[in-house]
């Protein structure tokens, strides 16, 4: 087996990338009459980082000393008759005992979460399910003692005063973590968002590259919203990824914590983490306006003064990509409005209807071949039939505009689940799960 044929094999073995992105980049490969590697094109591609890439060619080395070990030795001279398939490679190991394995395991078998909980077994998420890493359940001085290795000092004084804490992780050679520890009945718990070592790419999140054109506003509102774990914070980033390439402008991200680290490239770009760097969100939003910024991201719009600052601020010739947590476009802007108290809705809708741009509104749903979660987006562009509804409150009408409007690129959340059923590429289960109206889905 050539050495591209198994990194290939190690790359769709570990879910870095599909079995259709394998055959379209051998198939570039052999177009181009192999002066590429592989690597190169998957890298090239955008479907595989560096750091992952750079990983994968360690596992590689490790797999092929194996067989070196295990192949019998030939007579001196003897050809070899054929060549064989190469058993499926082993599976990473960890160590129970060490964070440090477990978040290097986490990340090499494609999860998005470790779980470590206190008279309970290791978990993985992966694929949106949570999985059992060993049966044994962990005693509260080993889960205590695990978080505790990657606190600082503060933090841990931070843990034992309020009971919980937001941060970052950085494990070198492994990637970025988005960390929650927080103090339970049972004891100390913590969960660690997986994080790629650099911001994605549309195309690695799988998400349509028409997207890309909401970065081409120069004032305005732009949102991401869906349920918790859909992928919100992660088309953010690659939102803001595009930015930091094409433009050239001052970038102030707001994060809790950071996630994402964005190297200033065409644009610069300056992230600021809520408790380590500033006191709250609101904070952060009102001391950003006086900081010449052309663009601000905010991690998520939790509260009236934050998304007051956000209105304003898109308001006033800046343009603001945010996250909410809605179900739908009509929910995200009956929340926009309805956090501010009665008497200023009439004035908050004129403000929305003028200053939004767009909405997506997203979900991630299992793909039927079991080789990971494919995004499912409703999508909307805020035009002049839209800031019409908005002002006039008839806001229960933008679902009509969504089915009509796919001409300006806009789509409603059953007619994404729609297409890739039809695509085969989701069960009609799965759409049902997540649909706005699961008959459309049932038998």
């Amino acid at each position: 087996m050539s050495r591209d044929n198994l990194l290939g094999r190690l790359a769709v073995h570990y879910k870095l990338i599909s079995k259709d992105q394998l055959v379209d980049a051998l198939g570039q490969q052999s177009r181009d009459g192999g002066t590429q590697r592989l690597g190169e094109i998957l890298i090239e591609r955008g479907w595989l980082s560096e750091a992952r890439f750079a990983q994968l060619l360690d596992i590689q080395e490790k797999y092929q000393e194996q067989l070196q070990a295990k192949a019998p030795v030939q007579p001196e001279g003897a050809a070899a008759t054929s060549e064989k398939p190469a058993p499926p490679p082993p599976p990473p190991t960890f160590d129970p005992e060490q964070i440090e394995s477990l978040l290097a395991y986490a990340a090499a078998v494609g999860a998005s979460d470790l779980h470590v909980h206190a008279a309970s077994p290791l978990r993985i998420r992966r694929n949106g399910v949570l999985e059992v890493l060993s049966e044994t359940p962990l005693p509260a001085a080993n889960t205590e003692r695990l978080i505790e290795a990657v606190l600082t000092p503060g933090q841990r004084q931070q843990l034992a005063e309020i009971g919980e804490i937001d941060f970052s992780y950085t494990l070198a050679g492994t990637g970025r973590f988005r960390v929650n520890a927080y103090a339970q009945q049972n004891g100390l718990d913590a969960v660690f968002r997986v994080i790629p070592p650099q911001p994605p790419s549309l195309t690695e999140l799988g998400l349509p590259l028409d997207l890309a054109r909401f970065c081409n506003h120069h004032q305005g509102l732009v949102l991401i919203t869906g349920p918790a774990g859909c992928g919100k914070s992660s088309t953010l980033a690659a939102l803001i990824r595009i930015l930091n390439e094409e433009r050239r402008d001052h970038v102030i991200t707001i994060e809790d914590p950071v996630e994402h680290v964005h190297l200033s490239q065409r644009s610069v770009v300056n992230q600021r983490q809520v408790g380590a760097h500033t006191e709250s969100f609101s904070r952060a939003l009102r001391a950003a306006l006086r900081e010449d910024p052309d663009i601000i991201a905010v991690g998520e719009l939790r509260d009236l003064e934050t998304i007051s600052l956000a209105l304003t601020a898109a308001e006033t010739g800046h343009l603001v990509l945010a996250t909410l947590h809605t179900t739908n476009a009509t929910a995200t802007i009956n929340r926009l409005i309805g956090v501010f108290p009665p008497d200023q809705q009439n004035q908050v809708r004129t403000m929305v209807s003028e200053s939004l741009r767009a909405i997506v509104s997203q979900r991630l749903v299992p793909r039927a071949d079991d080789e990971g979660r494919v995004p499912a987006l409703e999508v909307l562009v805020c035009n002049r039939a839209v800031g019409n509804l908005i002002r006039e409150k008839k806001t229960f009408q933008i679902r009509s505009i969504l089915q009509t409007g796919s001409s300006q690129g806009m789509r409603l959340l059953d007619s994404s689940l729609k297409e890739l059923v039809d695509a085969g590429t989701i069960t009609r289960e799965a759409a049902a799960h997540v649909a706005e109206n699961p008959s459309l889905f049932t038998p």
